[in-house]
């Protein structure tokens, strides 16, 4: 509810309310042996202070466009956000909270998007719902500058983040902050449980930095509460912070982990570890509360945040009048903004992906993905996204679209973008030099709806923002990831930017779509494919070396991406398969003429995206890979690891199995066996060792 509505509460009201919080997470936790009571103990108060009074939300209602979001960074303090969505009427029943941490419960250990009604984001790596709320926090700009009116803020709420020491000592975090702070995302808020424990000791033997003026220096505006129980210190702070709309807002709150546990309280013994029986009966004794029974809520408290309901009931019915009216002065951007929040794409956007004539000097499939990526962008105004300072050589920059910036700031380089003042409204974001921050914040934009965020950087790089990867999958975001330089083939640049063990890595995160396009035209399919996968995040694996565009009158359809692996030449009774994705696809067509000639019939299959091909039908996958074919061979420029499920026992594969080296690309390839005649050899010998 808003703040004006609940300033004359009863303070005895207040702390019912709070320890109703702190006993209903102890109580789960105890019940469940398992959890971390010590934040919910210590960050109660404000955590209940923001949701009583700030807090703009429907409890009826979790998917309401344009309410608050909230973000407990600090995840593994999941039982207080739990705790929170049963007082204040979301559908998190009380048998919910008692079935904490079991199997198939709706409050699982730490967080859980889609789980959980009422979880914004999956928090619990540390620093990652930090970068997810400024994430958030664009998406609520961005969309602010482009769909509100003059008398219609249709988008119009705040990103509150819940943040603990843990999260700040990440150096995701730091990254994500640097980045908000430079954007000056005015909306952000995020409370900082400073209770200086972490798991193993007190911060004092390891984190010791001046946070506030670390913030300070990214730009952020910093409060403090020296006294995390004082509700009038805190709603000051925190009303203070929502009145600032030119910086984020940092609020140091001095808390005092696991307070009033008797032998827990400031220290680290109360973060990770249920309190036991008699420390939870001695706690609600020194705090007033009964010791029986455990999930204690008194009807005072229930009703008193239950209030939310009708409070949020209101709120989103405003709105929608709002919207209506809206409707009626600007049909056209109304109608495109409710496309958006569904997330379904226009009718008809696929007619914008570009075809590539046949041209044996080829182009890179980066640049067939920039070239796609632009056609889409006049389509779908909901792509939005950058690199992490790579736009010339990722090729992601969307040309006449703006930068997202902060009000008239004027960007050093607009490599990509046109000129002219977008601010928030723009749709290329220089995330900088900050993978983990550009991936954390990619999740956020997806997650808050109405955009579909891109990012590119080098493949090699996909390990500094891989935790961000793996929690867009877990939650089944549609973010779409552009690697590109993604071989041995990139050169010079040596070993250290030379993707080896990269696309496995890729491959084994669970939801992860994995593509590898061959050539121009399965560039596009790729980004077609990887639009219209709605339920998890698409890396796509892109050259940096030209590559021949194929004539598909002679070799399949590049469609046949579709399916993740298809028939692209060859016999109907091949004597072998040959099975490549990316740049070796072409090296595969080449080496089956070689074959020919020694009167070997091959067929070549493209690969790009095991993940696709796995998903097929068995009898599609068979007639691709024939059983009873078994002389196999696997081609790909990176660690082997994977490929023996379609090589076989009696197969091949041709692979590089250690680092790479410093020399021109096409060198280093034919050093590690990457050449038609060497791949001809290969297949030779398989074919002769059968024979034996």
């Amino acid at each position: 509810m808003n703040a004006t509505t609940a300033n004359h509460t009863p303070p005895s009201t207040d702390q019912l309310c709070i320890n109703t919080l702190r006993f209903l997470a102890v109580d789960a936790i105890q019940q469940a042996n398992s959890g971390h009571p010590g934040l919910p103990l210590g960050a109660a108060p404000m955590a209940y202070l923001l949701w009583d009074r700030f807090l703009r939300h429907n409890p009826a209602n979790p998917e309401w466009f344009d309410r608050d979001r909230f973000v407990l960074s600090a995840g593994h303090g999941s039982a207080l956000l739990y705790a929170l969505l049963h007082l204040f009427g979301y559908d998190l029943s009380l048998e919910d909270l008692k079935a904490f941490r079991q199997w198939g419960s709706r409050t699982p250990g730490h967080p859980e998007r889609g789980h959980t009604p009422g979880v914004e984001t999956t928090t619990g790596p540390l620093g990652q719902g930090l970068g997810n709320a400024g994430g958030m926090a664009l998406a609520e700009a961005h969309l602010a500058a482009r769909y509100n009116q003059p008398g219609f803020d249709l988008i119009d709420h705040f990103t509150w983040c819940l943040a603990g020491d843990g999260d700040l000592m990440e150096g995701v975090a730091a990254e994500a902050a640097s980045l908000a702070g430079h954007l000056r995302l005015g909306k952000l808020i995020c409370l900082y449980d400073a209770n200086r424990i972490s798991l193993a000791t007190a911060t004092d033997l390891s984190f010791t930095e001046d946070v506030g003026r670390r913030f300070e220096a990214y730009g952020w505006q910093v409060l403090a509460v020296s006294d995390g129980n004082d509700l009038r210190e805190l709603e000051r702070a925190i009303t203070t912070a929502r009145e600032e709309r030119t910086m984020p807002t940092l609020v140091m709150v001095r808390t005092r982990i696991g307070y009033g546990s008797p032998h827990r309280e400031g220290t680290c013994e109360a973060h990770g570890s249920p309190l036991g029986n008699d420390e939870v009966r001695l706690t609600k004794e020194k705090l007033g509360w009964p010791t029986e029974p455990a999930f204690h809520v008194p009807t005072t408290a229930a009703d008193h945040c239950r209030r939310a309901l009708a409070a949020g009931a209101a709120a989103e019915a405003a709105w929608h009048d709002l919207l209506a009216r809206y409707r009626q002065e600007h049909p056209d951007m109304a109608k495109e903004l409710a496309r958006r929040i569904s997330g379904k794409l226009p009718d008809g956007w696929e007619q914008a992906l570009p075809s590539f004539p046949p041209d044996q000097k080829g182009m890179a499939t980066r640049a067939a993905s920039g070239k796609v990526l632009n056609a889409l962008a006049q389509t779908l105004p909901e792509l939005i996204g950058g690199s992490a300072d790579l736009n010339p050589s990722t090729l992601t920059g969307l040309a006449g679209c703006g930068d997202c910036q902060r009000p008239k700031m004027q960007p050093l380089d607009r490599q990509g973008a046109a000129g002219g003042e977008w601010g928030y409204g723009g749709r290329n974001i220089h995330f900088g030099v900050r993978e983990h921050a550009m991936g954390a914040a990619m999740n956020g934009l997806a997650a808050h709806g109405g955009t579909v965020p891109f990012g590119g950087t080098f493949l090699v790089f996909a390990d500094y923002l891989r935790p961000a990867i793996r929690l867009a999958a877990l939650m089944g975001l549609r973010v779409i990831y552009v690697f590109t330089h993604d071989s041995i083939a990139v050169g010079e640049d040596g070993p250290t930017h030379q993707p080896v063990e990269q696309l496995v890595v890729l491959r084994a995160i669970p939801g992860l779509t994995v593509i590898r396009p061959a050539d121009a035209n399965e560039t596009a399919i790729a980004w077609q494919t990887a639009l219209e996968n709605r339920h998890g995040p698409t890396a796509l694996v892109l050259s940096r070396q030209n590559l021949p565009v194929l004539d598909r009158t002679d070799v399949a359809p590049a469609e046949g991406l579709r399916q993740g692996g298809y028939v692209l030449a060859g016999s109907d009774n091949p004597d072998l398969i040959l099975m490549a994705s990316g740049s070796e696809v072409s090296l595969a067509l080449a080496a089956r003429e070689l074959l020919q000639e020694n009167g070997i019939a091959a067929r070549v299959v493209s690969l790009p995206s095991w993940e696709l091909f796995t998903a097929q039908p068995l009898d599609y996958r068979e007639t691709v890979l024939p059983p009873a074919v078994t002389a196999r061979v696997a081609i790909e420029a990176g660690i082997s690891l994977g490929w023996h499920r379609f090589a076989g026992d009696n197969g091949a594969i041709i692979a590089v199995e250690r680092f790479g080296a410093s020399a021109p690309g096409p060198r280093v390839l034919a050093e590690y066996g990457f050449t038609p005649e060497a791949i001809r050899d290969r297949c030779l010998a398989l074919l002769h060792a059968r024979q034996q």
